[in-house]
């Protein structure tokens, strides 16, 4: 069974839990099934804002598909979270990335 399948089956057992969600999105980044991947993201960030390892993951995918100005507003969303819950470590990767979109 691969990865993608195994996940599909944990999820079925546990639809909400944002950690299978999210290593499922990288699956589907690796296998460029970016749509797929961006779907859950954004349904993770949507339920839970705070889950702040998908912003990046998610900012990316829209710099490799051509959505400068939408990834550029989910980092800024994501180094607001990271602010909240004091996390300076994934504040300083988002603010990378950002400015290496923005400058």
């Amino acid at each position: 069974m691969d990865r993608v399948e195994k996940l599909l089956q944990y999820l079925q057992q546990m639809p909400l839990d944002n950690f299978l969600r999210h290593a499922l999105a990288l699956e589907y980044i690796k296998l460029e099934k970016d749509n797929e991947a961006r779907i859950l993201f954004e349904s993770i960030l949507k339920e839970s804002p705070g889950y702040i390892g998908s912003y990046y993951h998610l900012g990316k995918l829209l710099e490799r598909n051509n959505e400068k100005q939408l990834a550029i507003e989910w980092y800024e969303k994501g180094m607001a979270e990271a602010k909240i819950a004091n996390d300076q470590h994934a504040y300083n990767e988002l603010q990378a990335a950002y400015e290496d979109l923005v400058y």
